[in-house]
């Protein structure tokens, strides 16, 4: 896609992420943010970073990619406007895709093809499933899977996205029905994801807005959590 401010391009600030293993994604939309009406950051990375693009492209930026090496990607991001980020925007909806960092531990072009097939399933912009129903159904596959916590991701991104808790009711009554009565009390019902469920019920009975909700959550089951994130943190000697 030519653009007119490409010109510009050699004076954007640069990211250079190749070597963090972190979650650095909070720290690019951070400093995102800080970015000027008409300027511009550039990100380096050693796969092409797609994720990035809904994501600023929320924030008001333009961008284009230049691939230096198989391991050296360049994207640029100009900002032709300014917009608020909100959860509902997809800028700011609840766990971005970070655990992709852990396959540039391994390979750089497994990354890639992560990425690759990452875009296809969850950034295809005419996908005939609405996201909300494909998050609940990847939520319901991890939870028939015993994956909690892809689960509890998962139902976290849905309700931002405006799932409802009578959706939420049904659906649990679904994993009681589908998955046994026993395997429901002695597995579902003290999982993380049935906590998080418990716990946005219980403050929409309260009165709480949605977004205060998320904000709750989001402190307790968010990527603190040891049951929650996906990223190899080092645990503390007890």
């Amino acid at each position: 896609m030519a653009t007119n401010w490409e010109d510009k391009k050699a004076d954007f600030a640069v990211i250079d992420v190749r070597k963090l293993t972190g979650n650095f994604l909070p720290m690019i939309l951070h400093k995102a943010q800080q970015v000027e009406l008409h300027e511009g950051v550039c990100v380096v990375q050693s796969f092409e970073p797609k994720p990035l693009y809904s994501a600023l492209r929320d924030l008001g930026f333009e961008h284009v990619t230049e691939k230096v090496s198989d391991h050296e990607y360049r994207a640029y991001f100009y900002r032709t406007e300014v917009k608020k980020i909100t959860y509902t925007s997809g800028a700011d909806m609840p766990f971005k895709p970070t655990a992709i960092v852990n396959y540039k531990i391994i390979d750089d072009l497994l990354a890639g093809t992560i990425v690759d097939f990452w875009e296809q399933i969850w950034g295809n912009e005419k996908a005939a499933i609405d996201l909300k129903i494909k998050l609940l159904l990847s939520m319901s596959n991890a939870i028939g899977a015993s994956r909690f916590r892809q689960a509890t991701r998962e139902l976290i991104k849905a309700y931002s996205l405006g799932v409802t808790v009578k959706e939420l009711d049904e659906l649990f009554s679904l994993f009681a029905w589908n998955q046994g009565i026993g395997h429901f009390s002695s597995e579902i019902g003290p999982s993380v994801v049935f906590g998080v469920y418990k716990q946005i019920k219980k403050r929409e009975q309260e009165g709480w807005d949605r977004g205060k909700v998320l904000d709750e959550v989001m402190e307790i089951f968010g990527e603190k959590n040891p049951h929650v994130h996906t990223m190899f943190k080092k645990q503390k000697p007890d």
